[in-house]
């Protein structure tokens, strides 16, 4: 992200472009714009100027809408949606104080994969739900999509595992990277297995 807003000339603009066009037919107004982007209100005001002016977007009524004729839209689609969008680490960081995390798996748009039941999973114990929820919006925010997610406390996770839990099946035994486990939780889950 950081490379791209250099590139670019400002990581709001990766942003707001992201957001537009990860969501093709919709239409946003400003105020919804500065809550999934996470940007202040000056900094909005002279992108939408911009990205106007260049034809990647069109006002509509009270919204803003990504413009259907932009003849670039494909290439900045490959450009801002197929690299990594973002790193394991990265991701991570927005984590940091939650709690005890035993095990954090990416999956779903952080591995190209749109089949995936969920994008993040988190096990751990005394996890601090606002703390995710204020780690999720801040990757919303970087990728301009709505992050389907899963948290369980590390007894509820083994109880669900050893159940055959299909949305724990489903994100384990599919497609998924691991970005962090602990040694205790993977001896509990070799047990399991």
């Amino acid at each position: 992200m950081e490379i791209l807003g250099k590139i670019l000339g400002s990581s709001a603009r990766v942003k707001i472009m992201r957001l537009f066009l990860v969501n093709r037919t919709k239409s946003f107004t400003g105020a919804e714009i500065l809550k999934r982007s996470r940007i202040s209100k000056d900094t909005l005001r002279r992108e939408l100027k911009l990205l106007s002016s260049v034809g990647f977007l069109k006002k509509r009524g009270a919204g803003w809408s990504l413009n259907p004729f932009f003849g670039y839209s494909v290439e900045f689609e490959n450009l801002l949606l197929g690299s990594d969008i973002l790193s394991q680490e990265a991701i991570l960081d927005n984590f940091k104080k939650i709690g005890r995390i035993k095990l954090f798996i990416i999956s779903g748009i952080f591995i190209k994969n749109r089949d995936s039941r969920a994008d993040l999973l988190i096990v751990g114990d005394r996890l601090k739900r606002g703390k995710i929820e204020e780690g999720i919006k801040k990757i919303e925010a970087e990728i301009g999509r709505e992050l389907t997610y899963v948290v369980f406390d590390t007894k509820e996770f083994l109880y669900r595992l050893d159940m055959y839990d299909k949305l724990v099946r489903d994100i384990i035994d599919f497609p998924h990277e691991v970005v962090l486990q602990s040694k205790e939780l993977s001896a509990q889950m070799l047990k399991k297995v």
